[in-house]
């Protein structure tokens, strides 16, 4: 018999999305169901799509539990004496049909009512969650996106900030992000679109994307293959296609931030997103000093240790959330 490190005997992971669903919704549900959870759908992108499809058909048994026909029709048997028992249960199952039938006549047209739904994250570490088709979004820290879902098409908007998307496989209703007037069309893919002041980036990290933009008369086009990006400006037209960090795209939403040649008011721009401890300069001619590295989001500390080690500056505690950087004396800096 398998056991576990605590010496009691292992579970029988789930092999469906029906069986996984219980275990989720059982009481008895802990921290390793939900990791083994999380290693079964990542394993196959049908998967997720089955595993929405299967809380759909749940909440759609939930929302049955309370009608009172089906209320009625359980009493009705309940109350029924002994010997008309058959008799009682086929009133009970009669009634029963009748809002089978019901639900089925009005399920479809609750289905054509979209879900819409706004997502948003303050400063922190990214937020990851299960969207109710099943695709996995990672949203970083001070972003926003709405999502609009219907029988045919899944929408989402990116209002601000950055946002990784691992879509489900569901063909009968494609998957796009639109950030301005760029659309996303996603063909089974894991990518990530981010937005800024100065425009927006599409980088793809699995499978394949579709970009498009602009105004009749004046559209545009471009498809990307995996570690490649986008750069779409505030005007609305796209730059070339250019390599994509993979490690530095995958980085973010772990919590690590890798920079390669980043200016340093930049820098601390970005950093500052992840905590309520801010990095100020206290003399702008440090802001052009390009820094390079790997830091952990949210951990201001040991990037104002490190830039004073690496970079020769001076950290000097300003406010309760403030660091401040200066030069240290008779350092040059270029």
């Amino acid at each position: 018999m398998t056991r576990n490190l605590s010496g009691q005997p292992a579970r029988h992971e789930p092999a469906s999305a029906e069986e996984w669903l219980a275990r989720l919704l059982s009481p008895e549900s802990g921290a390793d169901d939900r990791a083994g959870f999380e290693r079964w759908r990542a394993a196959d992108p049908q998967h997720a799509a089955a595993y929405a499809a299967a809380e759909r058909i749940h909440r759609r048994a939930a929302e049955l539990a309370g009608d009172p026909l089906l209320r009625a029709a359980a009493r009705a048997a309940r109350r029924a004496p002994q010997r008309s028992h058959r008799r009682a249960w086929l009133l009970a199952g009669g009634m029963a049909a009748c809002l089978l039938l019901a639900a089925v006549l009005l399920w479809p047209a609750r289905e054509q009512a979209d879900l819409v739904q706004r997502y948003a994250q303050a400063a922190g570490l990214p937020q990851n969650v299960l969207l109710p088709d099943g695709t996995a979004l990672a949203l970083d820290a001070e972003s926003a996106l709405t999502i609009r879902f219907g029988a045919h098409r899944r929408e989402v908007v990116l209002e601000r900030g950055r946002a990784e998307f691992g879509v489900a496989h569901d063909p009968a209703r494609p998957f796009v992000v639109r950030v301005g007037e760029a659309s996303i069309h996603d063909v089974g893919t894991v990518f990530q679109v981010s937005r800024d002041d100065a425009g927006a980036t599409v980088g793809l990290l699995q499978g394949r994307v579709d970009v498009s933009g602009g105004r009749s008369g004046d559209r545009w086009s471009s498809t990307l293959a995996p570690a490649q990006q986008l750069r779409i400006g505030a005007d609305g037209r796209p730059g070339a296609v250019a390599p994509l960090d993979l490690a530095a795209a995958r980085g973010w939403t772990q919590g690590e931030l890798r920079f390669r040649g980043r200016r340093l008011d930049q820098l601390l721009a970005e950093m500052n997103r992840y905590s309520d401890t801010k990095l100020r300069l206290g003399d702008p001619a440090l802001a052009a000093l390009t820094v390079s590295g790997s830091f952990h989001a949210g951990d201001q500390q040991a990037l104002a240790t490190a830039l004073a080690r690496g970079w020769q500056l001076q950290v000097r505690r300003t406010a309760e959330r403030e660091l401040t950087l200066l030069p240290r004396p008779g350092a040059t800096y270029r």
